[in-house]
Parts: structure tokens; C-alpha cells; sequence
């Protein structure tokens, strides 16, 4: 059944023109609160094309929506931005949240400094200011003094930069320059004393690691690309094309490569990652250009290596899926020389750092992480602690320094940056961000709910103190579910604003996340990626029968691998929420894998082209299960033409899908921005505008009148 028709005709004669006419043309469920009917969305055309997989025939209608730089594509593209407009921006009360939103994102933003040679370096976005900026204060108490901005490098703001490495002295940086949000960017080298770029330029492509030589006078990069994972070695003052290649010949596009040179200059640790689930490691003797030997090939596990001194720390799931620590020595550092240090326990070993002579190790305990410090023989020596529900970052530091940083967040608390003196275990304040946001009014809570095969699972709820939980409040569901990333209690500016708005925020913990080990990983990818979508519509319905919300005050938030989580959840049970927001989707699984630059993706997902595989993903892909006149929710969709880690055209596929199915009169947006990826990238302004648009759209779909207003 194809309900526009007409659209080829008006393709052909009369244009996008002829598209944005049909704007207004008043729906059959006029908006909320709104005294003008809305318009509805500009029809798409379904030109069918049947696909045999594996002798089961499936037809995908908007096939023709994956060419990106046909004209047809862009027609429809600036069609469905029209049609978003005219949607969002006849809503009221948009200029006085606009401001409430950049309250909230509009102060001055520090990370983690890299301290070098007394000099610390680091990224900031001042308030008022629309990108971030290289600084660097010369010792601890110094002014910053801005390096590198990059409001220089295009007249649209579209270019921004990002440290990817300092050398040991200090006087060497080396930054990205990415535009909008590719993935790709180009590397430049900044002489730090003379305060210019050097001429060493490494053209746009996708890399992964660099290191700087003791000496300053070369380093090391990985790059991977269509060609495979390379490591290179990059001699200063000479062409790039000319850089040899110290690992990855013969290694084809299906893994890539990372890299870490040992504090003291002479060691090269080489981490070859196949997927999410396991890694090989290779140790290079760079200071006498010692060969590459193998530490650790083809075990079915992950490996990260660290180097103190003259001993290794290897953190593993190999034989332990929660983690564990094992030790070694330079001298001799296969596999077959290591020994236990720390053993498996029952919190997960999420993360470590060798510092100031001692191991700083972050663990999850029912997802809330902590971190306990251990000696060189793996005794413990006590552990950085706060009061409440939060989150700690690992320790970021040298292992011949006393000095390290780290930092603090939870939901109501924003990321607060400490300087900690390994020798005396003292912390104090090196950077507290001056948000307008005062947490002591919301409470935190950790609950379990259990999910539909009986497996239980944490989730985090937040609102604000006094709250009357009969069932009516809005709530934000938010989730996640893949590639062993743990979701933990941190803060975000547009959660924030949702409390103060009135709303009920909560965080589920879903299977194929890290938060309890690699076999909870596994139990959520491939052909168990099912569990995550049962997890979470559990969640949603346990925040239902616990007094918080019901259907119809219920939104759903995700982004990328949770963009997947929405499209599987509003597809499965569009009746259980009433707002999806869904960011940066992989929604069509039967083709994620054309074109893609995320090689990790399929380790995890798998493969439309695989038969096994393509039964699992036929079996939940969104963009596939999208039925004819099913009441769906209302759905705002997010993706751009920079996007080159999820193809922006699944989100311009599963649109007209779900416009063309939906019965409920409820409206399916696309904010589609030309120059938005996935790697950030984004100024403020268009933060700010982006948010204007997410939350106009969910409180005016939901009813709800935030302090804002």
C-alpha cells in the first residue's frame, strides 16, 4: 500500500518547493497545546526493492534514501528539515528553555590536564565561548594561556581540535583537527616553546594512538583505514609518505590498532583488538630497535598492558571475566612468564593506572565505580573514597610522579576534577565547574528490577526530593546495552535540565554493557542481543508498576548502539512509552554493515551478509519490523551527513518508514544536521540549539510545564 503516489510527479515538475507546500496541510491529530493544527510530514516515495536473503525475501522501500548525494535524497533531506521546523518552532515557551539551556551548558569547561615537564596541558571551553581551546598552564597555579584555537581554522566555527598526545618534557603537543563530527582528522605538531605548528602534518584519516620518543625527535602513530591496523614511525622534519611501518603488514581492515610508549621512553606496547572481546599485545624494544615480539596472540580475551619500571600489569578476562591483574617483567614478558597479582573478585575490574609507583584500580560494585590502590605486589593499600552514589575516573598520571588527577560526578554533582599526592593519598580541588544546578535537591537511588528470563539488574532513579510517586510523573528512560561499555552515575546538562523541569530520570543496566564482567558483555551481543531489549522494556515497566509514571508520561532516551535500543523498543512495544528519542541510530541491521567506518560493529552485532547471523538480526532489526497502522509513539529522530561511524541513512530510512505506518497522529521527526557526526565536534550554539529542539519537543508531547517556563 503506497500512500503518496503523487511524489515522483512532484520529484520530477515541480520541485522541494512543491514538497514544503504540502506543510500545511493540517493533520488528523492536531497538536497538544498548540491553537493551529500541526502539518503533517512531506510524503516519501516507496519504490520497492526485494532482497533474497538466504531465501527469505524482504522488501525495503526506501532503498533509494541511502544515496546520499543524489538530488532526490537531498530534496527529501531539506523537505523533512522544513517539515521538522515548522513543527518545533510554533511551539511556545522555546526562547525561555533555550535560555535555561544555556545556562546550563555555559561555563567554563576543563579536562583532565596532562602534566608534563611541570607544564599542564588541557582542554577548555571558557564561558561564552563557542568551542574548545589547547591550553596550558606553565605549573600548577599558573594562568592558562590559550595554544591553539580553533575558531581560527574556519570561519563557521565547523573545525575543532583535541590533544592526542604530550611528550615527557613538555615540548611537544600533538593535536587533531577534526570538521563537524567525522571520525576522521588530520594530526599537527605544536612546538610548545616557540608557541607555532611544526611542518610534520599527518593528512585526514582515522588514527588511534601517537607517542613521542624521549628525545622529541620522532613518534610513534597507529592508523587503520581500508588497507588494515598500521603502526608507523614518523622521523620529525620528514615527509610522512615517507614514515616506516613498524607493525601490521598483512593485517586486513577488520581490527585495529593502538599503542603506548612506557613512561620511560624505551618500551613500545602494541595492542592489536579484534572486536570487544579480545586482543593480542606485542612489546617493542624501542630505545635499541629491538624487534616486535608476541606477548599474547589468539586467546579469546582482553589484554591491557601497562609498563612501571621494568615490570608489566595486565589487566584480563582471560580465565576471569570479572577481571584480574597479572604481572611480569620486561626481561621476559610473554604470556608464560606472568603471574597472578590481583585476583578476580567478586566487583569487576573495569579499569587501572600504574602511578607514582603504585596501581590505582577501578572497580565496579553493582555499577558504581571506586577505586582501591594496590602496592607493586598487590597488596592493598586502601582506596579513594566519596559519600553517596557517584562515579571516579581512573587515575591519570606517570609512574615516576607523585602527582596525579582524577575525577568525581554523579547525577546531581557535575564532573569535579582532583589533584591527588600518591605519597600522602591527599586530594584537593584542581578544577570545580560553576554549573547553575543545585543537586542537593534531588535524590539518588540505586534498585533492581528483574527482567523477562528472571535475571536481575540495577537501575538508577533520580527526582527531586518530595516528589509524590503515584504513577503521573514524566520520566526519562535512558539506556545503553553494547560493547562492554559501562553505564555508570555521571552527570550530564540535559538530564539536569530535565529534573528541574519536574521530571523523573532513570539510568537502566542492561546485558551487553560491561557492569558485571565479559559473560554479561556476551549474554547481550550477537545472537543474545534480544536480552538488552527485554531488559529494558523490563525496566520501563518496573518504573511503571513502582508508582512513577505510566505510559503516556513515559520517554525513552538513546544514542548509536541505544539509538539501536530505541528502534528495537518502540518497534516491539510502541504502546508502552509516548516519547522516543533516539539519536544517532543504528536502526536497518540487515545492511549496517555497507559502508561503515565502525570496525567493532560487527564483532558485535554480526552481519546481514552472514546466513547464520542474518537470522538473529532479521529477527529484532527496527527499520524491518516498522507495521502498517500501529499506533507508534512520538519519535525524534537525530542523525547528519558527518556521521561515519553509523550510516546517517538509517534514520533517513527508518523516518518515512514510520511516518507512513503510524496511525497515533503523534509526530516522527528528523533533525537532520549536515555537518553533525558522531565524534563531536559541535559548538555550543548548536548544543544548545539541539537541545531546544529534543526537549520542546518531549515536554510538549508530554504535557508538562518545566521551571522554564
Amino acid at each position: 500500500m503506497d500512500r503518496s503516489p503523487i511524489f515522483a510527479v512532484l520529484m520530477t515538475v515541480l520541485g522541494t518547493a512543491a514538497l514544503l507546500l504540502l506543510l500545511l496541510i493540517p493533520s488528523r491529530a492536531p497538536a497538544r497545546d498548540q491553537a493551529v493544527a500541526a502539518p503533517q510530514p512531506p510524503p516519501t516515495q516507496r519504490i520497492d526493492v526485494a532482497d533474497n536473503y538466504f531465501g527469505t525475501v524482504l522488501h525495503d522501500p526506501y532503498r533509494w534514501l541511502e544515496d546520499q548525494e543524489s538530488p532526490q535524497t537531498r530534496a527529501w533531506i531539506d523537505a523533512q528539515v522544513s517539515y521538522t521546523r515548522a513543527v518545533l518552532d510554533r511551539l511556545s515557551g522555546r526562547e525561555k528553555l533555550r535560555a535555561k539551556i544555556r545556562a546550563l551548558l555555559d561555563f567554563d569547561r576543563v579536562t583532565v590536564p596532562w602534566a608534563r615537564g611541570g607544564h599542564y596541558f588541557f582542554m577548555q571551553r571558557k564561558k561564552g565561548s563557542q568551542l574548545y581551546t589547547i591550553c596550558l598552564r606553565q605549573g600548577a597555579e599558573a594562568k592558562e594561556e590559550v595554544l591553539v584555537d580553533p575558531a581560527s581554522l574556519s570561519a563557521d566555527l565547523s573545525t575543532s581540535v583535541r590533544i592526542e598526545s604530550v611528550s615527557f618534557d613538555g615540548k611537544l603537543l600533538a593535536y587533531s583537527v577534526q570538521h563537524g563530527g567525522e571520525d576522521a582528522s588530520s594530526v599537527r605538531i605544536f612546538d610548545v616553546d616557540h608557541r607555532r605548528d611544526l611542518p610534520d602534518v599527518l593528512p585526514a584519516n582515522f588514527y588511534e594512538g601517537i607517542s613521542f620518543t624521549h628525545d622529541d625527535r620522532s613518534f610513534y602513530y597507529s592508523r587503520y583505514g581500508t588497507e588494515g591496523p598500521r603502526v608507523f614511525h614518523h622521523k620529525m622534519d620528514t615527509d610522512p609518505k615517507l614514515d616506516s611501518v613498524v607493525f601490521g603488514q598483512g593485517i586486513g581492515p577488520e581490527s585495529t590498532v593502538g599503542l603506548n610508549l612506557s613512561d620511560d621512553g624505551r618500551y613500545l606496547v602494541i595492542d592489536l583488538v579484534h572486536g570487544w572481546t579480545r586482543d593480542d599485545i606485542y612489546l617493542k624494544d624501542v630505545a635499541h630497535d629491538g624487534p616486535v615480539v608476541t606477548l599474547v596472540k589468539g586467546l579469546d580475551a582482553r589484554f591491557e598492558v601497562q609498563i612501571g619500571g621494568r615490570q608489566l600489569f595486565v589487566l584480563t578476562d582471560w580465565k576471569a571475566p570479572r577481571g584480574r591483574i597479572l604481572t611480569g617483567d620486561v626481561d621476559h614478558p610473554d604470556l608464560a612468564h606472568w603471574r597472578e597479582l590481583i585476583p578476580q573478585g567478586k566487583d569487576i575490574i573495569e579499569g587501572f593506572s600504574a602511578v607514582g609507583g603504585e596501581l590505582f584500580v577501578r572497580v565496579l560494585q553493582d555499577a558504581v565505580p571506586q577505586v582501591r590502590v594496590f602496592d607493586t605486589g598487590g597488596q592493598a593499600q586502601g582506596k579513594i573514597a566519596f559519600a553517596g552514589i557517584g562515579s571516579l575516573s581512573v587515575l591519570y598520571g606517570l609512574w615516576d610522579s607523585n602527582e596525579a588527577f582524577f575525577t568525581y560526578q554523579s547525577f546531581n554533582i557535575p564532573p569535579t576534577i582532583y589533584r591527588y599526592d600518591v605519597a600522602s593519598g591527599q586530594r584537593s580541588v584542581w578544577h570545580a565547574p560553576q554549573v547553575p544546578f543545585d543537586g542537593s535537591h534531588y535524590e539518588v537511588k540505586e534498585d533492581w528490577y528483574t527482567s523477562t528470563d528472571g535475571t536481575r539488574a540495577p537501575i538508577f532513579v533520580v527526582y527531586r526530593k518530595g516528589t509524590r510517586l503515584d504513577g503521573s510523573q514524566p520520566t526519562l528512560l535512558h539506556g545503553y546495552g553494547g560493547f562492554n561499555v559501562s553505564m555508570t552515575p555521571d552527570f550530564e546538562a540535559r538530564y539536569a535540565l530535565w529534573l528541574e523541569s519536574g521530571g523523573v530520570y532513570a539510568l537502566a543496566i542492561l546485558r551487553g554493557g560491561g557492569e558485571f564482567g565479559e559473560d554479561w558483555h556476551r549474554a547481550g551481543m550477537l545472537g543474545n542481543k534480544q536480552h538488552v531489549f527485554d531488559d529494558f522494556l523490563s525496566a520501563a515497566q518496573w518504573l511503571i508498576k513502582s508508582g512513577y509514571t505510566n505510559p503516556d508520561k513515559l520517554a525513552i532516551d538513546g544514542v548509536s548502539n541505544g539509538g539501536l535500543l530505541m528502534g528495537a523498543a518502540l518497534t516491539q512495544r510502541p504502546d508502552l512509552f509516548r516519547v522516543v528519542l533516539c539519536r544517532m541510530p543504528d536502526l536497518d541491521m540487515l545492511r549496517r554493515h555497507i559502508g561503515a567506518h565502525n570496525v567493532y560493529a560487527t564483532d558485535e552485532y554480526g552481519s546481514g551478509a552472514n546466513p547464520q547471523q542474518f537470522k538473529f538480526l532479521s529477527a529484532y532489526s527496527p527499520y524491518q519490523h516498522v507495521k502498517a497502522d500501529t499506533r507508534y509513539p512520538a519519535v525524534f529522530l537525530t542523525s547528519g551527513d558527518a556521521d561515519q561511524r553509523v550510516q546517517p541513512f538509517q534514520a533517513r530510512k527508518m523516518t518515512p518508514a514510520l511516518q507512513w505506518a503510524t496511525t497515533s497522529g503523534h509526530p516522527i521527526l528528523l533533525l537532520y544536521d549536515k555537518n553533525v557526526g558522531h565524534n563531536g565536534g559541535s559548538t555550543l550554539s548548536q548544543d544548545v540549539d539541539e537541545l531546544t529542539d529534543e526537549f520542546s519537543f518531549t515536554f510538549w508531547q508530554l504535557g508538562m510545564n518545566g521551571d522554564w517556563k
